[in-house]
């Protein structure tokens, strides 16, 4: 199974809004821009919502049934580990191996030692962009201990896939995003030859960046510095296709990558200029417009929204213990609920909308309704029959939101742009 050039990762929290998410591909397509669509949905998220896999493949078939795609298309088993797998493998045909956890865990001694020795032919040699001294073995040694756990963790992932479906039926890829450092290129190539040599066939891998990928709001970081560092990776996938044997099609994940305004422009002159692919991966984008339509369309809805940021704001350490890597929010920045109580719907979508040249705009507020989606989970009924009543305005506004906002933006080639 071979993921095209560019795709994107579309989250789901409730979902309710497969169609509209759909509809922004059909309409990047019908301007020339051929995007692969991919339903991602993490264990995390299914126990948080009561749903199950299975659900996800329902949603995505819906969809593309009902809009009469005819493209490839996917469903993401998201963040999976050896323990949660099981559940994903009939439904799923994209798997996202997890293994931020393992990076440094000790590798046998026997292991390394293999490593090192199979790889002995770059000693010497700069084969890494942007390195300005040749590998040691010392080098090799040092990534063995610091990947070969973590890639010996993926294949043993891999292979309960493969097992169960198929030798080439399903996308893998390798997430390293939530790990406590970036990884340098020299890393990124060492652990590509270690994911090899475990025979996983990696077909995009998704790197710790520089800088902050928080939820929901744009980068915080030097754009220069993502930008060189993106393209050093690119020169790396490419190098480690030819030197491993890996998938030709190998590319770059970028997680949390729903929001990042400011990257968008270096993510598309690299691509351009590199010739590559990628994938975005988006996720509680859709969720924010939903909370946005709602908001917007006043009365019970708003006041249903109201009450969503209110209980967030008192389980605040609650909601954003388990995204403590990707939030950043300044409690003294949050309104107090009983101010957003008395907020119209344009004043709560003026804050909630990501347009940071928005002076109501408040990224606070937005991070913590985009780790508050627990709270509409636990309304169950309640919330999702307010989505349901106000269903076409927050399908308008979810379309609008990955076409216009991260669709065209990274996807359409820079000549066009």
């Amino acid at each position: 199974m071979i993921l095209p050039r560019f795709s994107l990762g579309m989250g789901d929290r409730f979902g309710r809004q497969g169609r509209a998410q759909l509809a922004a591909v059909v309409a990047a397509k019908a301007r020339g821009v051929t995007v692969a669509p991919v339903w991602n949905k993490s264990h995390r998220e299914h126990l948080i919502t009561g749903t199950h896999p299975d659900s996800v493949r329902a949603e995505a078939d819906e969809a593309v049934a009902a809009l009469g795609w005819r493209g490839p298309y996917y469903v993401d088993a998201d963040h999976v580990t050896l323990e949660t797998v099981d559940a994903f493998i009939g439904a799923s045909d994209f798997f996202t191996l997890d293994v931020a956890d393992v990076i440094g865990s000790p590798a046998a001694v026997g292991d390394v030692a293999e490593f090192v020795d199979r790889h002995r032919r770059y000693v010497g040699r700069s084969v890494i962009p942007g390195m300005n001294r040749a590998l040691s073995s010392d080098d090799i040694a040092a990534a063995a201990r610091k990947f070969l756990a973590a890639a010996q963790a993926a294949a043993a992932i891999y292979r309960r896939v493969e097992a169960a479906k198929g030798r080439g039926q399903f996308v893998v890829e390798v997430s390293m995003d939530e790990a406590a450092e970036p990884q340098t290129p020299a890393d990124l190539f060492c652990l590509l030859a270690a994911l090899a040599g475990e025979g996983v066939p990696v077909a995009t891998i998704a790197p710790k960046f520089p800088g902050r990928f928080n939820k929901g709001v744009d980068y915080a970081g030097s754009v220069e510095e993502f930008e060189r560092y993106f393209s050093l990776c690119l020169e790396v996938l490419r190098e480690a296709v030819g030197e491993f044997g890996l998938p030709s099609g190998l590319k770059l994940s970028i997680h949390s990558g729903s929001d990042k305004v400011s990257l968008y422009p270096a993510i598309a002159r690299a691509l351009h200029r590199h010739h590559a692919g990628v994938h975005l991966k988006t996720a509680g984008t859709t969720w924010l417009e939903e909370v946005a339509g709602l908001a917007q369309a006043g009365g019970a809805s708003l006041r249903l929204v109201q009450e969503i940021y209110g209980r967030g704001y008192t389980r605040l350490d609650e909601l954003c213990a388990p995204y403590a890597a990707v939030i950043d929010i300044d409690r003294a920045r949050l309104p107090r609920p009983d101010e957003v109580e008395e907020w119209s719907g344009a004043e709560f979508v003026a804050a909630l909308q990501h347009d940071p040249a928005s002076p109501s705009y408040n990224p606070h507020l937005r991070q913590l309704l985009h780790v508050s989606f627990k709270i509409a989970a636990e309304m169950g009924a309640e919330f999702l029959q307010a989505v349901e009543t106000q269903a076409a305005a927050i399908a308008a506004r979810v379309t609008d939101n990955l076409l216009q906002r991260h669709i065209l933006p990274v996807f359409v080639p820079r000549a066009a742009a």
